[in-house]
């Protein structure tokens, strides 16, 4: 029995670039069970209240992202669990017995250096690496039941607060405005749709999609061991493979944010202009453009009515597709009210929905020449995206038009912006809100706040960084609306008869 305890021993690994187990082993050609493996006498000193991976898995000392180990009683990370290794120092220092190997989700006992085989620390294993089935993607958006996470607060998965690390709200609006779009959640939830996509040698971008596809699988994790999730390692990337364009320290803009977001992840994922990724699949319709450029306003009338006859100023027309539409508000009076309080104005959103009827012209102003255009839809999306110009920027300042836009929560028809070949195609041209991103605030200082349509409950919820909270949907609509997520009908009855509301 002794020697066969020591060639045992002798096989316990104990090199740190190595993380097999030792559940079984080979032993002069008989297999032989480590039953050591199978008990660990310091299973109960595991903290989980402590335990958060939302953070990039580096070690606190070296630093390295090699081989990195989790402390489960302090939830320290450290590299390696051999003879001198930061974890098993710790692990002597402090007599903190449990690991879990980040990477390979093994568990071990440090410093005796066993692998750890229980079926009660299947629960941190899920938090770290939650994994989805088809049946459990299916039934997300059917049920709205809460779940109780580990430090005693309830939440519904997908209406998740994120944590804002410092000014990384106008990303987060965003995150959890696309978590809420069905078809794109349910594609990054299941590693296997994009875990086979081939992308060039030192190519980055694709870090966007693995860590987009983890945040979106915490999100919407039913055992999580908090009802909040930090999006550091998402934000890294972000930062990362935006070349610092957007950061997590300085204030940006949602909609410039999301615009690149969109294109970036369309793009990692292998999608180009002809070849569509989920992304264009969820988003993407197309429009027509009828351009006409105008004669310098400084030209004397007879040479203006010269040039607007000869053909370089003739009305062009070109196709082009789309992932969002931006919708331009009416100027905002400056007059005020009796009481000296500035009046805020309000625009019915079909009012500014008219910039795609096909009738409307606006001046577009480039450096060097001026064009009159007009737009109308050719194709709609199953998820349509609505941003709303707040912002104008000059030489010196941002400004911000605070109109309320009005608009109904559901039953929003579109058929009359399509053109008539179009109106005949598209069947469903019928849509109701499923996201609302609101800024609030002076336009360099606000902030972001965002309302999201849970559809196994049918109710809206509110989310300010870590903040969630029920609303009623009236008060969504008097709000300073910046982005919109609008989900088409499916249903082919009565897509004719809607009444705006």
């Amino acid at each position: 029995m002794v020697s066969l305890k020591r060639e045992r021993e002798a096989e316990v690994d104990d090199d740190d670039d190595n993380d097999d187990g030792v559940a079984a082993k080979i032993v002069r050609g008989r297999f032989v069970e480590d039953h050591r493996s199978r008990h660990c006498p310091y299973l109960d000193t595991i903290n989980r209240s402590v335990l958060d991976f939302d953070f990039e898995k580096l070690c606190s000392i070296s630093l390295s992202h090699i081989n990195v180990y989790a402390c489960l009683i302090c939830g320290k990370y450290f590299q390696g669990r051999g003879l001198k290794s930061h974890a098993y120092t710790h692990s002597v220092q402090f007599a903190h017995h449990v690991f879990l190997n980040l990477h390979t989700l093994k568990f071990y006992c440090l410093p005796d250096n066993y692998e750890i085989i229980d079926s009660s620390l299947e629960d941190i294993t899920y938090v770290l690496k939650p994994t989805f089935t088809k049946q459990h993607i299916s039934g997300l958006d059917k049920q709205g039941k809460l779940y109780r996470a580990y430090d005693g607060t309830t939440y519904l998965p997908g209406i998740v607060g994120l944590n804002n690390i410092k000014a990384n709200d106008y990303a987060n609006v965003v995150l959890q405005a696309f978590s809420n779009v069905p078809p794109l959640r349910n594609y990054f939830l299941e590693e296997e749709n994009y875990r086979g996509i081939r992308r060039p040698p030192g190519d980055i971008m694709f870090l966007l999609v693995q860590r987009f596809g983890e945040l979106m699988r915490k999100l919407w994790n039913p055992r999580n061991f908090k009802a909040h999730v930090s999006p550091h390692e998402m934000l890294q990337a972000v930062v990362l493979c935006s070349k610092k364009t957007f950061q997590i320290t300085k204030q940006g803009d949602a909609v410039d944010f999301m615009t690149w977001f969109l294109n970036a992840l369309h793009g990692a994922l292998g999608g180009t202009k002809k070849k569509p990724s989920i992304i264009t699949k969820a988003f993407q319709g197309s429009m027509r453009i009828f351009s006409k450029k105008l004669p310098h306003p400084d030209l004397p009338p007879e040479e203006k009515e010269a040039l607007l006859v000869t053909e370089e100023y003739q009305e062009q027309m070109s196709e082009s597709t789309f992932l969002f539409l931006t919708l331009d508000l009416p100027t905002a009076p400056l007059y005020k009210d009796e009481k000296e309080q500035l009046i805020i104005p309000q625009v019915p959103l079909f009012n500014i929905l008219g910039k795609f009827n096909g009738n409307t012209e606006k001046e577009y102003k480039t450096y060097k020449e001026n064009f009159l255009k007009r737009f109308q839809l050719t194709k709609l999306p199953p998820y349509l995206i609505f941003c709303i110009k707040r912002f104008t920027k000059n030489n010196f300042f941002v400004e911000k038009n605070p109109t309320i836009v009005n608009f109904p929560i559901t039953n929003v028809d579109l058929r009359e912006y399509l053109t008539e070949e179009a109106q005949v195609t598209e069947k469903n041209t019928t849509y109701d809100l499923v996201a609302n991103v609101v800024h609030d605030g002076k336009p360099t200082e606000g902030a972001y706040r965002i309302h999201v349509l849970h559809h196994g409950t049918g109710k809206w919820y509110e989310m300010q960084d870590l903040q969630v909270t029920d609303i009623l949907p009236q008060m969504i609509t008097l709000s300073e609306a910046y982005i919109q997520i609008w989900k088409r009908q499916e249903s082919t009855s009565n897509t004719t008869n809607h009444t705006r509301v």
